[in-house]
């Protein structure tokens, strides 16, 4: 499937998403377009509304952030390079991306301090605390 470069070329936001990879199936671009995930230009819209090249899009997945530009349309999923084809991310999106994988590498594990099981004098130690013994 070959993506549309004509900028008269519109398609709904929800079936763009899916087209271009972001999401996996189809209800669950639309779950995020009706759940404030996805802004379009700025604004917060409906699943319904109309893509065209050009558009900017801010699209949050989970604790990812990305900025894209439309580069192309398509209405069916193609191929990873085709859908990589339909969008660029921006300079902005991606320094922030790379900032925050550092940060996430450099950060401690949760529970890091946390080693196992409590042996039997902690055990006797939060019996204390808790007025157990």
């Amino acid at each position: 499937m070959k993506p549309s470069d004509n900028p008269d070329d519109r398609v709904r936001l929800d079936k763009w998403l899916w087209a271009a990879r972001f999401y996996k199936h189809r209800t669950l671009a639309t779950e995020a377009v009706d759940g404030g995930k996805i802004q379009l230009n700025g604004i917060r819209v409906k699943p319904a509304k109309e893509v065209k090249i050009g558009d900017t899009v801010d699209i949050q997945l989970a604790e990812t952030h990305f900025k894209v530009v439309v580069k192309g349309i398509a209405d069916k999923r193609g191929s990873a390079p085709v859908a990589q084809g339909l969008y660029e991310e921006t300079a902005d999106s991606i320094a922030a991306r790379e900032s925050q994988k550092e940060q996430r590498q450099l950060a401690a594990t949760p529970g890091a301090d946390l080693h196992g099981r409590p042996t039997k004098r902690d055990r006797r130690q939060m019996g204390r605390f808790t007025g157990e013994y």
